[in-house]
């Protein structure tokens, strides 16, 4: 809610009512907020392509993929739905009742991603992937108790800060879907809304790439975590011998 209502007001307001920044820090507050919301429900699975992952990883059951997945969606879905109703007002003023995913007055970008007119496929594809390589880098950095953890409680925020930072960054290309769960949902409503099955078909057929590259890009971050990180941590306990700190062991 709070990442597309932002684009919302930045589109629909023209320009006076923020600008690019604005849709970042909405999608940024929107993370921590969420993770605040869910952390200690589900552990906050926000993101299909890291739901999957941690399955592959053996860290969540495969039987309770499902749930995640159609929870992911059915909260993605009624983001878009409620944005929707905010702002159908301000849609109706803007298009004059024409929905359109491209042209002068194209508001689908409000609710999916769609790539820049000069972005092919690939470079688009590249694009999603990298950006969400480094997401699950920083997801996992982040949460590392072995190495350099974040504060206790400061997790949400900084996971925040990292979305904003793939936003300011890499956002140019393709709006940064990193997430299939944030993409596909609101497309489907979408086109269901009024924009039709354009939505499915607009920047040679797009709608695949949100969802295929930042699940690859998931998997790729996570290897690269786990070769270059992970495999290097040393034990808690040899750590704390190493700092000169004293070693408690328990039986």
């Amino acid at each position: 809610v709070f990442g597309l209502s932002s684009a919302a007001q930045v589109v629909l307001g023209r320009g006076d009512f923020g600008q690019y920044l604005s849709i970042n820090l909405g999608f940024g507050i929107g993370v921590t907020l969420g993770i605040h919301a869910a952390g200690g429900i589900s552990g906050a699975h926000l993101n299909a392509a890291i739901t999957l992952t941690h399955c592959i990883l053996g860290n969540l059951p495969w039987r309770k993929l499902p749930a995640y997945l159609i929870g992911q969606f059915l909260g993605s879905f009624t983001a878009a739905a409620t944005v929707f109703g905010i702002y159908y007002d301000a849609l109706y003023d803007y298009t004059k009742g024409n929905f359109t995913v491209t042209g002068p007055t194209a508001t689908a970008s409000i609710f999916s991603t769609y790539p820049a007119p000069y972005v092919s496929l690939v470079g688009g594809f590249f694009s999603e992937f990298t950006a969400t390589v480094m997401l699950t880098l920083g997801i996992l950095i982040i949460h590392d108790e072995k190495n350099n953890e974040a504060l206790k409680g400061t997790q949400a925020l900084l996971m925040g800060i990292l979305v904003l930072g793939i936003g300011l960054g890499m956002g140019m290309n393709t709006g940064y879907a990193i997430n299939p769960s944030r993409d596909l949902p609101p497309r489907v409503f979408t086109a269901i809304a009024g924009w039709g099955t354009d939505v499915f078909t607009a920047g040679h057929h797009w709608w695949w790439v949100p969802i295929t590259a930042p699940t690859l890009g998931s998997l790729v971050g996570t290897l690269i975590y786990k070769l270059f990180i992970d495999f290097h941590n040393q034990p808690v306990l040899e750590r704390g011998n190493e700092k000169g700190h004293p070693v408690l062991e328990s039986s």
